[in-house]
């Protein structure tokens, strides 16, 4: 894909959805934090079912703290992996008490250092919360930039590293949200939904499928 077909390719995600924004539920930073922790490996909708129903009794890192282990892992025993994500959001609430004023910050540096936060989560809660033009690059968004020949790499931070460098500014802010969306709703894994797909002329695989069917 050529730098006139990434236009094209943002242009028309953002005519189709000009407000893009995350499916997890939060009202605060500290919300979408937990939120981003709590979906590692696991689906929006799992977590938003959990955190709908902790939030409105915890949603402070003190409220949490005072819930206790056993208390919050009540709340989000239906997530997978449960038990370490637990531990990692109490210690993070005490982080962000002892180094932070209870507040989420807004460095990468200072994100990377809580527990259960890496990189992916650093950059969602950059982007969304804080608005900087950065990638968080997951599965879908992996898959999506490889098949389609938006950014390609052998790994998440080889295609977050040329998305970033491909993709025109005036799209960076939303772009990962509307590859998110794009990669789990439509350029799915198993079976791509090719015909509701707005960019399938632009995509590198679905004209060389096109071709092998002519050729064949």
């Amino acid at each position: 894909m050529n730098q006139t077909q990434r236009q094209q390719f943002f242009s028309r995600l953002r005519d189709h959805n000009p407000s893009p924004t995350t499916e997890l539920n939060f009202k605060t930073p500290f919300e979408l934090l937990i939120a981003v922790i709590l979906s590692a490996q696991a689906t929006d909708v799992g977590v938003n079912k959990a955190t709908d129903k902790l939030y409105p009794v915890a949603n402070t890192p003190q409220a949490i703290l005072d819930l206790g282990l056993d208390g919050l892992k009540s709340y989000i025993k239906t997530i997978g992996l449960f038990n370490s994500k637990a531990e990692n959001v109490i210690k993070t609430c005490q982080q962000l008490i002892d180094k932070h004023g209870g507040e989420v910050p807004d460095a990468r540096e200072a994100l990377e250092a809580l527990p259960g936060v890496g990189r992916k989560t650093a950059n969602v809660i950059l982007n969304t919360v804080f608005k900087y033009p950065v990638m968080a690059v997951d599965t879908h968004i992996f898959r999506l930039s490889n098949r389609t020949g938006l950014a390609k790499g052998k790994n998440v931070r080889e295609v977050e590293d040329r998305l970033m460098k491909v993709i025109p500014d005036e799209f960076k802010l939303d772009a990962h949200h509307w590859l998110i969306l794009h990669g789990r709703y439509v350029c799915t894994a198993r079976k791509p939904h090719c015909d509701q797909c707005i960019v399938t002329d632009l995509c590198d695989e679905y004209r060389r499928a096109q071709r092998q069917r002519k050729t064949a």
